[in-house]
């Protein structure tokens, strides 16, 4: 699952008649490059929630014929759902056979995400989310049995769900999942929430959220006019 429902605000103007999952990088669209990766790295169903925009990107999958496989929209109605309330919307759309990633749409990264597959199924992890060391006011807590809190110092928060095992890595969080299908049996939250919220609460309950370390591949949230501009002189630097 991609998500590219998000209104992309910090871009504007480029994203008040382009949705950013369309806003090019050194002229892919951001959509196409993440799916192509998902592809190469075994997917074969892609579901894209939309809502800013979302006719364009639906008429963008279609004209793209899905890259080559079977794809599907779930559209948002009224304000984005976040995480969390796009995975409970787009349930129905999943086969529920195997685990699946989730993506966010506006991640450039190299990370190899078929590592990322392989390691979530030897570990059997209800999740694995990708994570690094960088500068954020917003870090995840980890120790050896998986994640354990989250911080966030822009609000205050310092929330832990259980006693750490050993010790305690803070990572920020690199808006890439694999996560196994029986999660959607164990959400019972509803409405527009942040997958992170289920995440802590069935942490605490026992259940096994792991890391996977990206710290050594490329990582760019193109979510700011400069983080674009940095976006496109990274490929730009790669290509030479």
């Amino acid at each position: 699952m991609i998500l590219a429902a998000g209104k992309g605000t910090r871009l504007r103007p480029l994203t008040d008649h382009t949705p950013k999952p369309l806003i090019p990088v050194a002229g892919v669209p951001m959509l196409e490059r993440v799916a192509r990766r998902l592809i190469a790295a075994g997917a074969d169903r892609l579901v894209v929630n939309v809502s800013h925009l979302g006719e364009q990107i639906e008429a963008f999958l279609r004209e793209r014929d899905g890259f080559g496989v079977e794809w599907h929209v779930s559209p948002e109605p009224g304000e984005p759902l976040e995480t969390g309330g796009a995975l409970v919307l787009g349930e129905p759309l999943f086969r529920h056979d195997a685990p699946f990633f989730l993506h966010n749409a506006d991640i450039l990264t190299d990370l190899p995400l078929g590592e990322m597959y392989a390691a979530h199924q030897q570990a059997g992890a209800l999740a694995t989310l990708a994570v690094m060391e960088r500068p954020t006011q917003r870090h995840l807590l980890f120790d050896e049995r998986g994640l354990l809190g989250r911080t966030d110092s822009a609000k205050g928060l310092d929330i832990r769900v259980r006693d750490a095992v050993g010790g305690v890595s803070k990572l920020a969080f690199g808006g890439v999942h694999v996560i196994s299908p029986r999660i959607f049996g164990l959400l019972t939250e509803r409405g527009a929430f942040s997958i992170l919220d289920p995440y802590l609460r069935l942490a605490e309950a026992g259940e096994t959220i792991r890391p996977f370390r990206v710290d050594a591949f490329h990582w760019i949230d193109i979510g700011r006019p400069e983080q674009l501009a940095a976006a496109h002189e990274k490929v730009a630097q790669l290509a030479d």
